[in-house]
């Protein structure tokens, strides 16, 4: 009974070993296979802006219809912190509300310092980034592939204003049409990624600047 056992013992251990041989020299050639050949090659992404997008013009607005994440966003030659609009009066806040100056401005003088947009939006849930890149356009109507400038502004969570500040460049401006690319992304995210553009407006640096509100460009949406 115990010489049966051991022998067929001993045929059991043969077998393991003959697949473990058996395996040893096929993993080879299979991890040889798998490190040759992929079953789904990696598609490239694109990193810039200047993939062809198709995204609004936030510029033309129907009353109370929000456009995008905005609940409205204005163009402007400033801003005015209404600190008095939340809780008691003269209050510190951390979501003061932002009021535009001189909304739907959009032909600047070339002495101007800065162009604003200024928004609001649904109260976040998470930090955001609301970005812009500017570039000037030719007479043909062209946009140029080179951005004359950009901003980021970054806004806590469950806060609802904000601007971004198109800032003149130390040669100044120069007379034309400008287009300006928005984009939206999470905290930490790539802020200029062709995927988070989320609209356009348009704005003109000329000699006589437009009186407010005689461009319909940049109307605003509900307040």
């Amino acid at each position: 009974m115990n010489r049966g056992t051991q022998s067929a013992s001993g045929v059991g251990v043969d077998v393991i070993a003959g697949l473990a041989v058996l395996l040893v020299g096929v993993a080879p050639i299979l991890l040889g296979e798998a490190q040759g050949r992929e079953l789904l090659a990696p598609k490239e992404q694109a990193i810039t802006e200047f993939d062809p997008t198709k995204t609004p013009s936030l510029d033309q607005q129907k009353q109370g219809v929000p456009q995008s994440i905005f609940v409205w966003i204005k163009m402007a030659r400033g801003y005015e912190v209404e600190w008095d609009t939340f809780g008691r009066k003269g209050w510190y806040t951390q979501d003061p509300r932002l009021k535009p100056i001189d909304p739907g401005t959009t032909v600047f003088a070339p002495d101007t310092p800065a162009v604003y947009i200024v928004f609001e939006v649904a109260p976040l849930e998470d930090p955001a980034q609301f970005s812009a890149k500017w570039y000037l356009e030719d007479e043909q109507g062209n946009v140029s592939e080179k951005p004359v400038g950009q901003d980021t502004l970054a806004v806590p969570g469950h806060e609802r204003y904000g601007f971004l500040e198109l800032t003149r460049t130390p040669e100044g401006w120069t007379k034309g049409n400008y287009m300006v690319k928005i984009y939206v992304t999470p905290q930490g995210q790539q802020a200029f990624h062709a995927a988070n553009e989320v609209g356009t407006m348009r704005f003109k640096i000329a000699d006589q600047m437009s009186p407010t509100g005689a461009s319909a460009a940049g109307a605003s949406a509900s307040q």
